[in-house]
């Protein structure tokens, strides 16, 4: 019983020495709210049309939280993207793409 409570201990103690030290990483910075500029690219993936959805209307918002978007009475379809979220691959250029930032504020605004 004392040679497995030994054995025991001695493997403790070595998972614990390989164990790294938890290091503190310093908070990333918040991306600087920006419009995306107008682009006309073509090709297989994809055909952009400039400013379709009127994201520039919005521009004001730069940089508020999200909470704002129900008040600003946009009638066309919009998508919210959260900070690392997932978004529809299907392009539409009538969309407005409210994108957040870590804090829920909007740094972009685009058509998609």
């Amino acid at each position: 019983m004392l040679i497995r409570l030994s054995l025991i201990a001695a493997a403790a103690l070595s998972l614990a020495a390989c164990q790294s030290p938890v290091e503190d990483t310093p908070p990333q910075p918040l991306p600087t709210p920006h419009m995306t500029p107008a682009v006309t690219q073509t090709g297989p993936l994809e055909q952009r049309e400039p400013d379709t959805c009127h994201a520039a209307d919005h521009i004001g918002v730069l940089g508020q939280p999200a909470s704002v978007i129900p008040t600003l009475g946009i009638t066309r379809a919009i998508n919210v993207v959260e900070w690392r979220g997932i978004e529809p691959q299907e392009y539409n250029p009538q969309r407005v793409v409210f994108r957040l930032d870590a804090a829920g504020n909007i740094f972009n605004i685009d058509c998609g």
